[in-house]
């Protein structure tokens, strides 16, 4: 396989790219900074600079792809036109580019935002409408409405909450629970579904190369449900420690997301805590299931959450993260 991946030196990207070349796959990635393409250590992967503003840069990246994985995007910004630019309009740079040459499969990954929150004891499925609460789920779907459009074969993949190596995200919960208190939206019992960031790295690639994954909206999670209180308990037993859980009422919890985000917007800087993600925190559950795309693909999602979260920890601490 011949890939193209936009986002290569981000989080899922980097483990994307990582399964590719365990296949024996020609990448290529999109990069802003060679310098941290370097730093990931990657052997024969040919970088081309530039972001997804840049026209020449895609379309020499797209360019003889067999598959272009799109990953690039933002989780943060200081409003919904800050992520419309980024995760819609970056998307529709990246399918005119592919445009020029029709890759055999284009893959967004999108994310369980998108779909919007759900209901306790019912994960979702594609079959429920999207029904998304913020800006950033509102630009999600909006990117997938595009890709949805395209004549070429494509498969859009919406993960739920994503850990693994090299993320930034999770690491400060790995480090609240080290120091032995983390705070938790609501009384702690949000239902979730996760996935290790690898074992999503094989559904992008098991998405993309399986005939029946074409023109298919997936999620991808592994099976078993967790909750914000457990998986902060699970968090603590990677860091050795048990940490005490302190809920945050709905009403403290939106005070505080209100001064956060407007500090920061004072500031001139983006944040994934402010008042427009309340309606995520505190809503009762964010889950989904995947048999879909077990049932097209053959995927699984192989790593439960003690396994990945202490895989994690490992990784963390070895690079000086934790």
């Amino acid at each position: 396989m011949k890939a193209f991946v936009t986002g290569g030196t981000g989080f899922v990207g980097a483990h994307l790219v990582r399964a590719l070349l365990e296949r024996g796959g020609e990448v290529g990635c999109l990069v802003r900074s060679p310098a941290k393409a370097q730093a990931l250590g990657w052997r024969n992967v040919r970088i081309v600079r530039g972001d997804l503003d840049d026209a020449r840069a895609l379309a020499e990246g797209c360019a003889g792809a067999d598959v272009v994985f799109h990953v690039a995007g933002r989780i943060s910004a200081r409003d919904l036109r800050e992520f419309m630019e980024a995760n819609r309009d970056g998307t529709a740079n990246v399918l005119e580019a592919a445009s020029l040459q029709p890759p055999q499969r284009f893959v967004l990954v999108s994310s369980l935002a998108a779909g919007g929150p759900t209901t306790p004891g019912q994960p979702i499925d594609e079959a429920r409408r999207p029904a998304p609460v913020t800006p950033y789920g509102q630009s999600k779907l909006a990117a997938e409405i595009l890709v949805r459009a395209m004549p070429f074969p494509w498969t859009i993949v919406r993960p739920p909450t994503v850990y693994g190596e090299w993320d930034r995200e999770v690491l400060k919960v790995f480090k609240l629970a080290r120091r032995g208190l983390v705070p938790v939206f609501g009384d702690g019992s949000q239902e979730l579904s996760v996935i290790y960031a690898g074992d999503l790295a094989g559904a992008l690639v098991a998405a993309a190369t399986s005939p029946g994954a074409a023109r298919k909206v997936y999620y991808a999670a592994h099976p078993a449900v967790t909750t914000s209180r457990e998986l902060v308990r699970a968090v603590g037993r990677a860091v050795g420690r048990e940490p005490r859980i302190v809920p945050l009422p709905a009403p403290v919890a939106r005070a505080m997301l209100w001064a956060i985000g407007s500090l920061a917007h004072l500031a001139g800087r983006a944040t994934v805590l402010s008042a427009d993600k309340a309606d995520e925190f505190l809503a009762p559950a964010w889950t989904c299931r995947s048999d879909a795309l077990m049932r097209d693909t053959g995927w699984r999602a192989a790593t439960d959450l003690d396994a990945g979260l202490r895989r994690t920890a490992e990784w963390y601490r070895a690079e000086g993260w934790l």
